[in-house]
């Protein structure tokens, strides 16, 4: 019988040929939009004659204001004035909507997902079945099956691909995944992470109110998918980032700030005021602990490259602003495939 040691040895060689060679990695890129396009000068318009509400004129003049302060150019939007006919419920709040929007985002969420990883795995330039796990983001669907066995089987990757489901976690779930994908890819050799987030902002339609407009003029359709994986690499394999680090932080006392709610009517969505000043306030401390933890060496007041996630214009001046970050380090044009993934696939552009 081996002794403690020589079991302990043996298991602790196990676990190392169990890991990768080397950090993570994202090997490709893949993104896809609705083929409707409305720019944002006309959104005002466009949305005020999709709810018609062309006779809230003080409200429409207010998300004219807010859309031409945005700095966003164009805006990609799956919900047109064919899906309104077919369901008028959609702008009536009076009436329930929730089982006609999450029926639409069942069938399309998937689909737009489906568009961005095909063209993900085309650059990574291997079989589909050699996705080993499938991470998939969304705030657009609650029911089962969920969009990840979905996208799975539009995909055909193997039957026992490892699929994880991120539900109404918002902005923040592009980031979860991506730390999930760096965690899978580094802990289990030849691992080859997809991973998928694809949205409709139709499941969160709503008419015109003072407390939606905003986001409303922000926020518009699409899908990103990337994949991870980490050494030893394959021919065809070409690393584009290395994923030095990866955290997560809370501020305590802030759950008011964002919220979803599944009403009759929808998801109900809302965003604080507060929000822009609470990055502000927290961003600086947030990062230096954020480096601090993964004993990743900077120097301090520098940032190298802009990797932020292109939220509201107000959220992205006060981060240039506290960090003193030239502008353009938030250039709106994307200067790395990163950079590209997150524009087009929040449809932003993050500078006018």
């Amino acid at each position: 019988m081996p002794g403690a040691a020589t079991t302990a040895a043996v298991v602790d060689s196990r676990r190392s040929a169990q890991r990768a060679e080397g950090p993570a990695t994202i090997i490709a890129i893949g993104t896809a939009n609705p083929a409707n396009i409305v720019p944002q000068d006309d959104f005002a318009d466009y949305y005020f004659g999709l709810t018609k509400s062309e006779h809230l004129t003080e409200l429409k003049d207010k998300m004219k204001r807010i859309c031409k302060k945005s700095g966003i150019e164009k805006r990609y939007i799956h919900l047109d004035e064919e899906i309104i006919r077919a369901h008028p419920e959609i702008i009536d709040k009076h009436q329930p909507s929730l089982e006609a929007r999450v029926e639409i985002a069942a069938a399309e969420v998937p689909k737009l997902a489906e568009s961005a990883a095909r063209k993900a795995i085309a650059k990574w330039g291997r079989p589909a079945t050699d996705v080993t796990h499938l991470i998939f983001s969304t705030y657009s669907g609650c029911r089962a099956p969920s969009a990840d066995l979905q996208l799975a089987s539009l995909l055909g990757l193997r039957p026992s691909v490892s699929r994880t489901i991120l539900s109404l976690h918002g902005c923040s779930g592009g980031g979860r995944a991506l730390q999930l994908a760096k965690e899978l890819a580094e802990n289990n050799r030849g691992a080859r992470v997809l991973v998928a987030l694809s949205e409709l902002t139709l499941v969160c339609f709503s008419t015109p109110d003072e407390s939606k407009i905003v986001g409303h003029g922000l926020f518009g359709d699409g899908a990103g998918a990337i994949i991870v994986g980490a050494g030893p690499f394959s021919d065809g394999e070409c690393p584009l980032f290395e994923m030095v680090a990866a955290s997560q932080t809370m501020i305590p006392g802030t759950e008011h700030a964002l919220g979803m709610q599944a009403t009759s009517t929808g998801i109900d969505f809302h965003l604080s005021v507060q929000v822009p000043m609470l990055i502000k306030d927290n961003i600086q401390q947030s990062l230096l602990e954020s480096f601090q933890s993964s004993d990743t060496q900077i120097l301090t007041g520098t940032i190298s490259s802009g990797r932020v996630h292109p939220a509201a214009r107000a959220i992205l001046d006060n981060i240039e602003g506290k960090l003193q970050l030239q502008p353009w380090k938030l250039c709106s044009k994307p200067a790395s495939a990163m950079r590209v993934w997150e524009h087009e696939w929040c449809n932003y552009c993050i500078r006018s």
